[in-house]
């Protein structure tokens, strides 16, 4: 499985740390390349557009709040993305929402917790059933 992870200039270093810490599994880096100022939109764009790709890829998103690249990730159709700030919103997302894109803040979370977020969304299946019904739904919104 593959992981797109992407990040804008607020959170480039977390992205960086947590591309090495998930180094025995199979990520691909879809930018920002340095600290300079971009635009978050231009990454959540290229996760988003190679998870619709991927059916079975996931994508990681970072920005300072995880507030703009979950906004345009959920643009896109079958991309269910999820803000998480915590390991329950990042179990729940994935339990009741099968969430396929984890938008991440760099500014409101230590990196330790973010390695957290990650391992638990990581490790978190679908659990399938009355939520099937929800997520099919999600699935017929976007472009």
């Amino acid at each position: 499985m593959n992981i797109y992870i992407g990040s804008d200039h607020a959170a480039f270093d977390e992205k960086a740390a947590l591309i090495k810490h998930l180094s025995k599994l199979t990520t691909k880096d879809l930018g920002t390349d340095s600290k300079e100022s971009c635009n978050y939109p231009d990454f959540a764009k290229a996760v988003s557009k190679a998870v619709q790709a991927d059916k079975e890829g996931l994508g990681i998103l970072l920005c300072g709040s995880g507030i703009g690249v979950s906004m345009v990730a959920n643009r896109y159709k079958n991309v269910r993305a999820a803000r998480c700030l915590s390991v329950e919103d990042a179990k729940l997302s994935r339990q009741h929402n099968n969430s396929n894109v984890l938008c991440l803040a760099a500014r409101m979370n230590s990196f330790e917790e973010i390695k957290l977020i990650v391992e638990t969304w990581l490790d978190t299946k679908f659990e399938g059933g009355r939520h099937l019904t929800r997520v099919d739904l999600f699935n017929e919104l976007g472009c």
